[in-house]
C-alpha cells in the first residue's frame, strides 16, 4: 500500500514538473515570438518592450495550447504562435490609437 502511494506521488511530481518546465519554455520562446511578431508586420508598430514580451509570451502560450490540442509538431506551434503574437500586436496597437485620438 505504501508503495503504491509513493508511486503516485512520483507519478504526479513528474507530471507537474514536466507541465512547469513546458510553460517556462513557451514564456522564454514568448519573448523571441513577440520580437518576430513586431517583424512580419508592416510599418512601425507604437508598443512598448514590455507590451511586446507580454503579447509574445500570451501568444506563445496560446499557441502552444491550441497547437497541443490538436497533436500538432513543433513548427506549427512556432507559426501559430507568430500569427498569434502578430495579430495581438495589432489589435493592441489599435486599440492603443483610438484611445490617444482627441474627441
Amino acid at each position: 500500500m505504501i508503495l503504491l502511494v509513493v508511486v503516485l506521488v512520483l507519478l504526479l511530481g513528474g507530471v507537474l514538473i514536466g507541465l512547469a518546465v513546458e510553460l517556462l519554455w513557451l514564456a522564454f520562446t514568448g519573448l523571441i515570438i513577440g520580437a518576430l511578431g513586431r517583424l512580419v508586420l508592416p510599418g512601425a508598430q507604437h508598443i512598448s518592450l514590455t507590451a511586446t514580451a507580454l503579447v509574445g509570451i500570451g501568444a506563445s502560450l496560446l499557441g502552444g495550447i491550441l497547437a497541443g490540442l490538436f497533436d500538432a509538431g513543433w513548427v506549427i506551434r512556432f507559426l501559430v504562435a507568430v500569427a498569434l503574437a502578430a495579430t495581438g500586436i495589432t489589435l493592441f496597437t489599435s486599440s492603443d490609437r483610438s484611445r490617444s485620438r482627441p474627441a
